[in-house]
Order: structure tokens, then sequence, then C-alpha cells
């Protein structure tokens, strides 16, 4: 079962709650109990954001509390804890069957909260806040979505651009992307471009000592995304490996590997480590080689340590 939106566990979170009398709950606790009530596996409730930092679940139950505190339903007694108000335990007196935003725009002081932080953010209206926050996602979740979406963009865009430059270049992208990775110390000097005529299947490579009593091997092929790297051209890389008596290569490709090629490597004896197409871009945009950043944004959150006397 998906997690519901955060607009749907208003209510199981004020009736969870409800479940302790006046006594405040750990947020931990209420957790616990609406996932129950809920019906939700705990797998479901372990899913995470984009960003891996935090379950989708806990940040939903986290907005939810937000919401409910800011229309008087609940309170904070003290970190991690939340207790019902008077307000709150009104409102489900009345057997409500459903809380959601135009419901808590009801209470005067989510009414006052609202345009508080409207007026804030250059005057947006009601009306457009409320559009905002109909979706099932949270802010923090539209935010991540965004910025995969962005990066996804991004990526294509990089692959699709190493794809039109020259081969050459690809030894390049290939040697500086290793570098910034932290391969030969992060050294430049440490690495070199060796392919061309008589490279022997070998394209470039990177001394991981000062001294080069270990190296990587790298070898590079700008494919289109219909021209797979088949098992032969594995087999040639590891005889170059051979020859060169070294057991650890690269091989990179703008496509993708045939089934044959990548069971060749995970039987040879060698350490070689096969990246895609789709990989290369990943780790060229993940270490900044051939992208820049243009635009930084910072969220925050409160210091709840800050306020406390």
């Amino acid at each position: 079962m998906s997690v519901p939106s955060f607009q749907a566990l208003l209510l199981p979170v004020l009736k969870a709650l409800n479940s302790q009398a006046a006594l405040p709950l750990p947020i931990a606790d209420i957790r616990e109990h609406v996932r129950c009530s809920e019906k939700l596996d705990e797998s479901d409730c372990r899913k995470m954001l984009p960003s891996g930092r935090q379950a989708i679940f806990d940040n939903r139950i986290h907005w939810a509390l937000t919401h409910l505190t800011k229309a008087g339903l609940i309170d904070r007694p003290s970190r991690g804890y939340c207790a019902l108000t008077d307000s709150g335990k009104n409102f489900l007196a009345e057997n409500p069957a459903q809380l959601d935003i135009p419901a808590l725009c009801n209470f005067s002081e989510y009414k006052e909260w609202r345009s508080t932080f409207g007026s804030s953010r250059g005057g947006e209206n009601e009306d457009s806040l409320e559009d905002n926050e109909t979706g099932e996602r949270t802010p923090m979740e539209e935010i991540e979505t965004a910025a995969v979406k962005l990066r996804n963009m991004l990526e294509a865009e990089v692959l699709e651009s190493v794809r039109k430059c020259r081969p050459e270049f690809l030894e390049k992208v290939v040697v500086d992307l290793l570098i910034a990775m932290g391969y030969g110390g992060g050294d430049i000097k440490r690495a070199e471009v060796t392919g061309g005529s008589g490279d022997g299947g070998v394209d470039g490579k990177v001394r991981e000592d000062a001294l080069g009593l270990d190296e990587i091997y790298v070898q590079a092929k700008r494919y289109g995304p219909d021209h797979l790297v088949g098992e032969p051209d594995l087999r040639s890389f590891t005889g170059a490996l051979d020859a060169s008596r070294t057991n650890k290569g690269v091989f990179v490709t703008t496509s993708d590997f045939s089934g044959p090629a990548r069971n060749f490597v995970s039987k040879t004896q060698k350490s070689i480590i096969l990246i895609d197409g789709k990989e290369l871009a990943r780790l060229m945009v993940l270490h900044d080689v051939g992208v820049r950043r243009q635009t930084t944004y910072e969220v925050k959150q409160i210091d709840k340590d800050y306020y406390l006397e």
C-alpha cells in the first residue's frame, strides 16, 4: 500500500493523539500508531525521498504535525512530543469524516499563519497557496522531485554531448573523471591519455601511487545507443591488461554492454569495472566533470535546541 498524502494523514495523526487522552505522545509513537491504523507495511514506510535522507512517510507525518500545530489543534509541550489542545479535542468530538487544508482554513490561527507567510513571499494570495498545497506531495517532496527531474535532464544532455564529440575526447573525459573521483590521489599529473595508433588496446592510464607501482588502465568506446560493446571487446581489453602486467581496468562506453560481455567480466580474475553511457553521465554530473553549478538553493529548518531555556 502506498503512503497516503500528508493531508490524508492529518486526521489519523489527530486520532493517534486522542488515543492517549491528555498525555503528550512522542512523535515516534504517533508515527507507529498512524502506520498501524492506516494498515501500512513497514517496508512502504521506509521508502525514501529522492535524496535518501528521510523516509517519505516520516516527512509527511512531519508536515501533518506542522499544519495541525498552526491550526491550534495540537501543541508541542516539549521537544519530540505532541499533545491535543482543547480545540483539537472539540474537533474530534464532532466525529469528522475528513480533514484537509480547506477545513484547516476554518481555524483562525491557521488562516492567520497562512496570510503571514503568504505576504512574506511577495504578496502571494491565499488561493494560490491553497492550490500549491492540495497535491499529494509535501513541499520537500516537490523540491526533491524537481531536483531529480533536472538532474535526469542534465545527465541526458551530458551523454548526448559526449556522443557528438570526437572519440579522442571521450578518452580525456574518462581520465578526467577518474581523477575527479579521487583516483591517482586526484592529481592530474598521474594520469595520461594514451589512445591512438599502436595504443595496444589501452586509451589511458592512471597511476594510483606516486611511483607508478599500481596503475589503472582505461578503454573508452564512443558508440551510439544501439551499438553494444560485446564480449570480444572485453577479451581484447583483458589481453591488453595482461600485456601491461596489470590487473585493474575501467572499460567505458557511451552505449551499453551485451549480456555475454558482462558475463565474461564477472568470471575473469581481472578487476574490470564496466561503465555504460548512463552511468558515465551520472558520474560526470556527480563529480562536476563537464558541468558547472548554475544556482544553489539552501533549505533550512528550525534549530529547536536554540530555543530551549
